[in-house]
């Protein structure tokens, strides 16, 4: 065929559509303004209609949207192919957004498309794909297709036994930050699309080495469930978790992108305040988790509250019986017994309402031959039998007696928990714990909403967060991103992955991936980074970086009333060369603000800020940022601020924060210092260009 007319031809379709859905658009924008002014003039019986009309309105824009991302990039690849039991010849063409010129004849398939699958996955010749709720298909796979596509230019294609030829691949990854996030779903790699398109019904743990996807497989797997299993899943079911609204807002602003909308994004801390619902006062306060309080995040601290807590159920609920003088044994202690084992998940108070239901069941049964006065008033009798005292209704009563008992048993000074926890402070910690209690002892529903958590950045957990999720959400399932090795929070956060696999997640149905290659950074950076990683001794994740050079990275020293406008200098040159994302990175808050006034980027609504006052969002422009607000995020180039050291020591934790800041950046790393460089960038020396 030919690639160019049939490329034409796609366009001129898309082009009708465009002019199609932007008609249908503008008739339902017409149409549901009309309706909304008919129900808020008081006719109400116009508002279910009013209701419809907007969510045609929406599919219209949607598919207007679609098709007008698609018209400068129809597609990418393109897959020829024989079904095997059929012996059917299929050629079809695959892009960012499924196309059809009408309801039943599709121009191009959805790259989330089950076989789209052969696309990113099978070598030349036998493979399959599976749809979901069905057998696999086999193939015999005849051509695999890449195109390289350029604002509407179709500049060449590739035939290859693998999705994207290493030189398309690594064009896209030269280009700056804009562009390389709209032409990542044409570079899915084999192994970040067998974790994408991995069941929804099972959890996937992702340790993924700094720049090799993470978030970007996170979100996709998000798109591809919501495709795939929508009857099954709806976006209100998925909740994003990460420790910051920069790194949440940074994932939203992606989803769109991916076709995904209404799906909910919270920090952990309130994602927890929301598990304890009217439990959570409005007198009480967040605080972050202090590493002296290092044994809460432990799987040994809320195991042992979790034993507490079965003791308590225990000495409420075994070896007991109902007996009333009158009908004798109502609720035998084997018939608890029972009712205690075959609703194990339950709450203590929801055990209590059951086995009160149960009650008054035996009376009427009891007393079948009796009045039903007499019947009304002994089943009254026994209405609350089952009842929580208020110290078992207490949540943080409970977690107080804990706390002191588990620091008496271990020998842990608990007085600064206890202190914090009477005042009405709390840390991420404290709330696992406390919905943890909640869950053994008031809950009344199992939490429903959710079905699909997905937490990126999940080193900065510890394990008694995660133990707490997984006993908490029973219903749910997890996708779970992170890195060890960028564990800033070396005390509290996550240091390896076992605690999660063996223990905490059912191992039959969970699965652990490994992703070590490297996306993001260029060759001279990942030599830096890797470097200090060695000086840090962390063993089993080592990067594997894509064949990509790029600048060498430079070191300048300058004396402290010079580094303002050397920087300034830097930046002035970096967006000289086309890049519009730049990072400033600092080793604590403090620094920052510093850092901020001294290159005048603090004035709210200044033209070359790209911070904002909140530090919430991300946007482009030259940005002054923490250390720790940088994790899951990148940018075109990092200034790394004064790495020197007493900024950077080889102590506890201190190389994974060095790791982070190297690791953002995509094409330029500078290194500006005015003091004697950190050791541990002092076996880099001879990597690093020195001007």
């Amino acid at each position: 065929m030919d690639e160019q007319k049939h490329f034409d031809q796609c366009r001129q379709v898309i082009r009708q559509n465009i002019a199609y859905y932007q008609d249908r658009a503008d008739q339902m924008k017409r149409e549901t303004e009309s309706l909304y002014a008919a129900v808020t003039s008081g006719n109400v019986e116009l508002y279910n209609q009013l209701m419809v009309s907007l969510d045609i309105k929406e599919h219209q824009e949607r598919q207007l949207k679609k098709n007008q991302a698609a018209y400068k990039k129809p597609y990418f690849g393109r897959i020829d192919y024989l079904e095997t039991e059929t012996g059917q010849a299929e050629q079809l063409y695959i892009g960012k957004n499924g196309i059809s010129r009408n309801r039943t004849d599709v121009l191009i398939v959805d790259w989330r498309a089950p076989v789209s699958t052969l696309y990113y996955e099978n070598d030349l010749g036998p493979g399959c794909y599976l749809v979901p709720g069905s057998d696999s298909i086999s193939v015999d796979l005849k051509l695999k297709r890449t195109f390289d596509i350029e604002d509407g230019v179709l500049a060449g294609y590739y035939d290859n036994d693998t999705a994207a030829t290493d030189q398309l691949l690594v064009k896209y990854l030269s280009q700056n930050k804009e562009a390389v996030l709209g032409d990542i779903i044409s570079t899915i790699q084999k192994e970040q699309d067998q974790i994408i398109r991995q069941s929804p019904f099972k959890n996937i743990i992702v340790q993924g080495v700094a720049g090799s996807g993470k978030t970007t497989v996170a979100m996709h797997r998000i798109s591809y469930i919501l495709y795939n299993y929508e009857k099954r899943f709806s976006p209100d079911q998925f909740c994003i978790i990460g420790n910051t609204d920069m790194l949440l807002n940074y994932i939203a602003g992606g989803l769109p992108e991916l076709d995904v909308y209404h799906v909910g994004q919270k920090r952990m801390d309130a994602f927890f305040r929301e598990l304890l619902g009217r439990e959570w006062k409005k007198s009480y306060r967040i605080q972050s988790l202090p590493d002296r309080e290092s044994f809460k995040s432990t799987l040994d601290f809320i195991t042992a509250l979790d034993r507490y807590l079965a003791s308590i159920r225990r000495e409420l609920l075994g070896g007991r019986e109902v007996k009333d003088q009158a009908l004798g044994v109502i609720l035998s202690a084997d018939s608890i017994g029972r009712t205690l084992l075959e609703n194990r998940n339950a709450s203590i108070a929801s055990l209590y309402t059951l086995l009160n239901q149960r009650l008054k069941t035996r009376i009427h049964f009891l007393m079948t031959d009796d009045s039903p006065e007499r019947r009304k008033a002994k089943a009254k009798e026994y209405g609350k039998y089952f009842h929580l005292d208020p110290l078992h209704k207490n949540l943080v009563k409970l977690y107080q007696d804990f706390v002191e008992n588990y620091g008496k048993s271990r020998g842990i000074p608990v007085e600064n928990v206890l202190a914090h926890v009477k005042k009405g402070v709390f840390d991420v910690c404290d709330l696992s714990a406390l919905a943890l209690i909640q869950k053994r002892m008031t809950e009344k529903e199992f939490h429903d909403e959710y079905g699909q958590i997905i937490i990126d950045e999940a080193q900065d957990f510890g394990p008694s967060v995660y133990y707490a999720l997984r006993q908490v959400l029973t219903q749910c399932y997890f996708t779970i991103m992170g890195d060890v090795s960028q564990n800033i929070y070396y005390r509290t956060g996550l240091n390896e992955w076992n605690s999660l696999t063996e223990t905490i997640f059912e191992p039959e149905k969970t699965s652990f991936y490994v992703l070590a290659k490297s996306y993001r950074n260029t060759i001279e950076i990942s030599q830096v980074a890797g470097k200090v990683l060695d000086a840090a001794s962390f063993g089993r994740y080592k990067i594997q970086p894509v064949i990509r050079h790029g600048a060498p990275v430079s070191f300048y020293q300058a004396p402290p009333r010079e580094m303002a406008r050397k920087a300034a200098e830097l930046i002035a040159q970096i967006r000289s060369r086309g890049y519009d994302t730049i990072a400033v990175i600092c080793r604590n808050q403090e620094e920052t603000i510093q850092v901020r006034e001294m290159l005048g980027l603090d004035a709210p609504g200044s033209e070359e800020s790209g911070d904002s006052t909140d530090q919430d969002t991300f946007i482009k422009g030259t940005m002054v940022l923490p250390v720790y607000l940088t994790k899951g995020l990148e940018f075109d180039c990092v200034i790394l601020w004064n790495p020197d050291r007493s900024a950077y020591s080889p102590g506890e934790g201190e190389p994974n924060l060095l790791y982070v800041a190297i690791t953002r950046a995509l094409h330029e790393l500078h290194i500006l210092c005015c003091g004697e460089l950190t050791e541990l960038l002092a076996g880099s020396r001879n990597l690093v260009e020195i001007r």
